[in-house]
């Protein structure tokens, strides 16, 4: 199967670690050019270099605050002037803190808001003008909690549920335009992400990290937490010219471990 991703243009959000940047990795393999971004320039720096040594497509950074409608908007702009018209969004941003209802404020509240969900509506509405002109592809990282609530993660729970409800709806709105949009949702995939949340419960229950990531793994039918480039070859398939009839549809790569039909 050909997919057809040579010289197109993906913006790829938050993606300097983790899966936005097996995202990028798997994306440039295949000739497409990427806008990477996130917050610190000096590991987006190191991922641009990295990225580039493959010698596929070209790969540029441009921080930015995803809290930040001002920072979106530019990185959007800027993301033209490099490349042109956009083809490719992959909305992804860093999980909000663990913690259960009672422990947040208000103002923690609304930052993980603006950066799980407002970040995902801005971009989508920045990047819509070049879409439209011939179709394009969007991909809305969510998380396994979809299905299947995380204790201890209610902010996670509470906003990726929004994403889901945003991609739907959307794929009814601007399927006239040929313009597919899906949610992918991660269960525990091998990220820094994972291994903070395995350090705290570790913490929590005064046991190894160790020993926490060996029950986690057991839970799972396939035995194992799933690596950030098996994730990143599903979003690819999903952007590339094999995908023309797939949109609205929330999709989880969890090795089985959710129980929710």
């Amino acid at each position: 199967m050909e997919l057809n991703l040579a010289n197109k243009t993906a913006l790829v959000l938050a993606s300097s670690q983790g899966l936005g940047k097996a995202i990028a990795t798997e994306l440039v393999k295949e000739g497409t050019n990427v806008m990477i971004s996130s917050r610190n320039p000096d590991k987006l720096k190191r991922v641009q270099d990295e990225l580039n040594g493959l010698k596929k497509g070209k790969v540029v950074f441009f921080p930015a605050d995803l809290t930040k409608s001002e920072d979106i908007n530019q990185l959007v702009k800027e993301t033209r002037k490099t490349f042109g018209s956009i083809d490719i969004l992959i909305n992804n941003a860093g999980g909000p803190p663990s913690g259960t209802f009672e422990e947040f404020s208000d103002e923690e509240w609304e930052h993980s808001f603006q950066l799980n969900l407002m970040s995902y509506i801005r971009t989508i509405r920045e990047v819509l003008p070049d879409l439209k002109k011939t179709g394009g592809k969007i991909i809305n990282i969510a998380s396994s909690s979809i299905k299947q609530p995380i204790s201890g993660l209610i902010l996670s729970n509470t906003f990726r549920m929004g994403i889901v409800g945003l991609s739907k709806t959307l794929a009814e709105e601007l399927g006239p335009y040929n313009i597919l949009i899906n949610t992918v949702a991660p269960g525990k995939i091998a990220t820094d992400r994972i291994t903070t949340l395995d350090e705290m419960t570790a913490k929590k229950q005064q046991v190894s990290v160790e020993e926490i990531a060996k029950t986690n793994q057991k839970a799972i039918p396939l035995g194992r937490y799933g690596t950030p480039e098996e994730f990143a070859k599903f979003v690819v398939f999903l952007v590339s010219d094999v995908n023309t009839y797939v949109t609205g549809s929330a999709i989880i790569i969890d090795g089985g471990s959710v129980k929710a039909i």
